[in-house]
């Protein structure tokens, strides 16, 4: 028999209800230290976003996919290995209680006169749990595990075997009951305190790692963006450097990324704004030469008016001509004024483009010239050719090249026009044009020693020359098979590519 120091009744009825629970270092799995547990920030609102440099949103996005990838790694991690911990504790617990109920600590006569520094040693609580709720302990022991309904049952027979975590004085216990002798049932329990310490560690190295891991992708995501960003931070700098300063630099241009497909754009913008200068600057000057001429002619003749006016007047004859001189001036300069604003539509950007029959545009040219030069005979041979155009511009081009041959052929000279496969040649039978003066007849001012005595602001062919190239065609100066002149412009035909 056993003594009555080491039988103890437990019942459902009569047993005392445990103390409440202490407050435990552990919790139940959750997130990672350091990650919030309530519902997320609501999102920065997009102005704010804005406003921060690319650098500085590329390291963010980073730091934020690193933080949520070791955050989601963290939690996994560590449920898992709670798991694994839970069920290997669970496991050998039931293997050490099946064991147990083969030995002495199944008989409740041998289990009552163990003595209990033997079993406290092991860190488990033992006991013999009959079906009327009477708990057998060893002797000197005067704690008994967690047991209830469930380890009841299987006493009872009603359950083969129960595993659950239950708390006594403070403490937490993982409780484990199997079935032994006819009518009890062996009860284990054991702390959790160890395991619980080791998921403690576990969450703070993940915590370390986590924290490790952003730090370096933040400063990994702004070391790539720097690197990434550096052809655009260049851009930047040129494009300031260009406002600031006026010089038209082209940057350096490496690789053939979408990075360096911007740069060699820019870089072609700034060779266009480079070109429009240069023409633009040459363009003010030549004007003001070819401006100072006329206008000081015309200085020079109100000059002598009044001085005629001041000393007694001159004879009409004399002041009929300065009248004349000044009004052939003004109507130079009006002319040379025309050509300069022509000229600078040359130069424009080029607008959209349509498909121009260039026969139909040197038709409307010669009716216009032979109205203004009644005593030059036309003779024409226009074949279709269509090309991809502007056809106001071809049609000043064309009337100049008429202009320009009726003005030096001779009184009932004939002007010879021809139009083949998108070449148009214009022969006259004048002068012609010396062998020096062909290179440069369609620059910009400029007037052969013959010309100098004829109307005109030498702009005419220039213009000629300018729409020309803007079609991508060319001009050519050379003789007529006469000895006049032969001027030539050839323009390549319309393209699908060159319409859109």
């Amino acid at each position: 028999m056993t003594s009555d120091a080491a039988r103890r009744v437990w019942s459902p009825s009569n047993a005392v209800p445990p103390p409440p629970p202490a407050r435990r270092s552990s919790v139940p799995p959750g997130p990672p230290d350091g990650v919030p547990s309530g519902p997320p920030p609501e999102a920065q609102p997009t102005g704010f976003a804005s406003r921060l440099s690319l650098r500085t949103r590329v390291g963010a996005l980073a730091a934020l996919g690193v933080g949520l990838a070791v955050t989601l790694t963290a939690l996994a991690a560590y449920l898992t290995v709670s798991s694994q911990l839970q069920s290997s504790v669970d496991q050998n617990l039931l293997d050490r209680a099946r064991s147990a109920v083969s030995t002495t600590l199944g008989d409740p006569q041998q289990l009552a006169d163990i003595p209990g520094a033997a079993i406290v040693a092991t860190d488990v609580r033992i006991a013999l749990l009959q079906a009327n709720g009477t708990a057998i302990i060893a002797r000197g022991v005067d704690t008994t595990p967690p047991m209830g309904d469930q380890e009841l049952a299987v006493a009872r027979g009603e359950s083969p075997e129960s595993v659950r975590t239950a708390d006594l004085a403070g403490d937490t216990y993982r409780v484990v009951a199997v079935p032994g002798q006819q009518g009890f049932a062996l009860v284990l329990g054991q702390p959790t305190a160890q395991t619980e310490q080791l998921l403690d560690r576990l969450r703070l190295v993940s915590f370390i790692a986590g924290g490790v891991g952003i730090v370096l992708a933040t400063w990994a995501g702004l070391s790539i963006a720097r690197a990434g960003l550096r052809p655009v931070r260049q851009l930047t700098q040129a494009a300031e450097h260009v406002a600031a300063t006026g010089q038209l630099e082209p940057i350096e241009v490496t690789g053939s990324d979408e990075i360096a497909r911007l740069a060699h754009a820019f870089n072609a913008m700034l060779a266009a704004l480079s070109e429009a200068r240069l023409r633009q600057s040459r363009l003010v000057a030549d004007a003001g030469h070819e401006l100072r001429t006329p206008l000081t002619s015309m200085r020079t003749n109100l000059d002598l008016l009044a001085q005629s006016e001041a000393s007694g007047g001159m004879a009409a004859a004399d002041r009929a001509q300065l009248i004349a001189d000044t009004r052939a001036q003004a109507v130079e300069l009006s002319t040379l004024v025309g050509d300069l604003v022509e000229l600078s539509r040359e130069d424009a950007p080029a607008a959209s483009r349509e498909q121009v029959d260039v026969a139909d545009v040197v038709r409307d040219a010669l009716s216009r010239v032979r109205r203004r030069a009644p005593g030059v005979a036309f003779s024409a041979d226009l074949h279709s050719w269509v090309v991809a155009g502007d056809a106001t511009q071809l049609g000043r081009a064309a009337t100049n090249l008429l202009d320009n041959a009726a003005k030096f052929s001779p009184p009932n000279g004939t002007v010879t026009v021809t139009l083949h496969d998108g070449v148009l040649d214009v022969c006259d039978e004048g002068p012609g044009i010396a062998d020096e003066d062909l290179p440069r007849v369609f620059d910009r001012f400029y007037r052969s020693s013959e010309a100098r005595g004829l109307p005109g602001s030498g702009l005419g062919l220039a213009i000629v020359k300018a729409a020309a190239e803007r079609h991508g065609g060319s001009v050519e100066a050379g003789r007529s098979p006469s000895g006049g002149a032969r001027l030539t412009m050839r323009l390549p035909a319309a393209s699908s590519a060159a319409l859109d």
